[in-house]
């Protein structure tokens, strides 16, 4: 390409721009350029034009993408929160629309607790924290619930051996209270 001058240059930059209006954008700028009454006479003015046309917009479509498809899986909420802020920063998103998709990507249970919630959160800011505190409260009682069944549940193993079931009474043992055998 040493040798081209300026228009060919642009002419063949151009020639990759296929599909959609990108395609028409690209033929207007080129009939220009044929017209003569064309601004793009150097390169620098063409990738100018390119990002002014279609950079910023592009960009925001990704990050509205990025948004939508953003989901709190299973990390904690606070992590969903700060994935959530960083997407949705530059998206084009904000009030309602965006609350609305910080809800749409909640898990199903904390969705279900803030629609029970009386007086419903007014702000983006709002949502997020009170789903964090519920998503924190509710993961704080899983564990107190896991540490209960373990102190309820019967001491030893509970698995078979040799076809006794050890950790419980077997059978034939009672003698005025149920003693493990070999004791």
């Amino acid at each position: 390409m040493g040798g081209m001058e300026n228009k060919e240059k642009i002419s063949r930059v151009l020639s990759y721009v296929q599909g959609g209006i990108a395609e028409t954008w690209k033929n207007n700028i080129l009939d220009e350029i044929e017209k003569g009454t064309s601004e793009v006479e150097m390169m620098e003015e063409l990738f100018k034009k390119i990002r002014e046309e279609f950079g910023e917009f592009d960009k925001e479509s990704r990050k509205a993408d990025k948004l939508r498809l953003l989901v709190q899986g299973p990390r904690t909420c606070n992590e969903y929160v700060q994935e959530f802020k960083r997407a949705a920063r530059g998206s084009g998103y904000e009030g309602r629309a965006l609350i609305d998709e910080f809800k749409r990507g909640l898990n199903r249970m904390i969705k279900r607790k803030l629609a029970e919630v009386e007086s419903p959160s007014s702000t983006i800011t709002e949502w997020q924290e009170r789903a964090v505190k519920l998503d924190r409260n509710t993961r704080q009682s899983r564990a107190e619930d896991k540490v209960l069944a373990g102190i309820m549940r019967p001491q030893g193993t509970g698995t078979l051996q040799g076809g006794i079931r050890q950790g419980w009474p077997q059978r034939g043992t009672f003698r005025g209270g149920w003693v493990p055998r070999g004791s």
